[in-house]
């Protein structure tokens, strides 16, 4: 890879990462609505309104069973966006849409997942991807569809204001009918130097027997993307081997040894196996990571080149909550002029999973970046 970093280039920013993802130094900033295991709110990201104000959007999961369709519990339930107008200090809840406020025609959606919300010059966008009912598999693989559940694609919702997205049109400009990639959610959004629009995104088979990083390119000016770069992530060779999803890419300040190219870091979500595994007994007891208790690793890329992305966290996850299952997923990083909001999902004693915020003014950011 063409300005591969060095050991210490990499090294600073692993710790970069673990200093925008501190464990320890974090609040909650959005509680589930309840404490207890399958509960949990994030999966979307933070941006910065013309106004200064910041809005959050995220979705409310309750407690379900994906692998029976919705007779055992609500699942993702409520997207909601949040404004804080104190630069972080506290939210107060702005919107909040519903499942049956997200069908597309006569596709019902059956459970929210991952949002991200982006400011554009006529207001906000809004990505979101829901389990829609309505959508078949291909023939060959119906009967792999189990009864009450559905398929994940992605949608885009379009108006002045965060409050008229509650009335705003909902459109799919992501879905697939190839086996392999058929369910495509967890959207992200990547501002290019160039000012296309990059949206990251999760892929699973008809076989939920994986999660994998794909993006689409929007070009500066338009208002279609172009068709999705399949597998531009695969999965690792270690401790995310089942599933390697992107959530998040943030650029890192040009100061010290990063000042000729544009470095960022990629964030993702990282698991061993899709369900919990029985580990033997005399085996070292640690966070293996799976479906809905994902643990968190970094990687970077060079001058916005998705097709070269290069792991920090090879073999071992860099970000594990000191709670409960060890879960840390879904991280988002908004950098303003003044200081860097990292905001992810962490497991609890309670096993439950709040949204976490850790603020970092970017003087200690760039402080770190021109340490020896």
């Amino acid at each position: 890879m063409l300005n591969h970093l060095n050991n210490t280039g990499e090294r600073k920013l692993a710790l970069l990462a673990t200093t925008l993802v501190n464990q320890r130094r974090a609040r909650t900033v959005v509680p589930p609505q309840q404490p207890s295991s399958g509960f949990w709110f994030g999966g979307g990201n933070m941006i910065a309104a013309p106004d200064g104000s910041l809005l959050l959007a995220g979705r409310y999961r309750n407690h379900g069973d994906s692998r029976t369709g919705l007779g055992l519990g609500e699942r993702g339930l409520e997207l909601a966006i949040f404004r804080s107008t104190d630069h972080g200090a506290s939210f107060s809840k702005a919107l909040g849409l519903s499942k049956a406020a997200l069908n597309v025609g006569d596709r019902e959606v059956l459970s929210i997942e991952g949002s991200a919300l982006r400011a554009t010059a006529d207001g906000i966008e809004l990505f979101v991807s829901t389990e829609k009912s309505g959508i078949a598999y291909p023939t060959e693989f119906s009967s792999f569809l189990k009864p009450g559940t559905g398929v994940w694609t992605i949608d885009v919702l379009r108006a002045a204001s965060i409050e008229a997205l509650a009335n705003a049109e909902v459109s799919t400009i992501l879905q697939s009918r190839d086996p392999s990639v058929i369910h495509m959610k967890d959207p992200a959004v990547y501002e290019a130097a160039n000012d296309d629009t990059i949206l990251m995104f999760c892929t699973h088979p008809f076989c939920w027997s994986s999660s994998n990083t794909a993006f689409a390119v929007r070009a500066a000016g338009k208002v279609d993307f172009a068709e999705p770069q399949l597998g531009c992530f695969p999965r690792g060779p270690a401790w995310d081997v089942a599933i390697t999803r992107g959530t998040a890419i943030v650029d890192v300040p040009r100061v010290g040894m990063f000042q000729d190219h544009q470095y960022s870091l990629l964030f993702y979500d990282g698991g061993e196996s899709l369900r919990d595994l029985e580990e033997h007994q005399t085996a070292v007891r640690r966070p293996r990571g799976y479906s809905c208790e994902e643990l968190g690793g970094v990687a970077y890329l060079v001058d916005g080149d998705l097709r070269n992305i290069v792991r920090l966290s090879k073999h071992l996850p860099m970000f594990i909550s000191p709670f409960g299952t060890g879960c840390s997923r879904y991280v988002d990083v908004l950098a303003t002029a003044d200081a860097f909001y990292t905001t992810w999902q962490q497991s609890q004693d309670d096993l439950s999973q709040p949204l976490m915020l850790n603020q970092v003014e970017r003087a200690e950011v760039e402080t770190l970046l021109r340490s020896p």
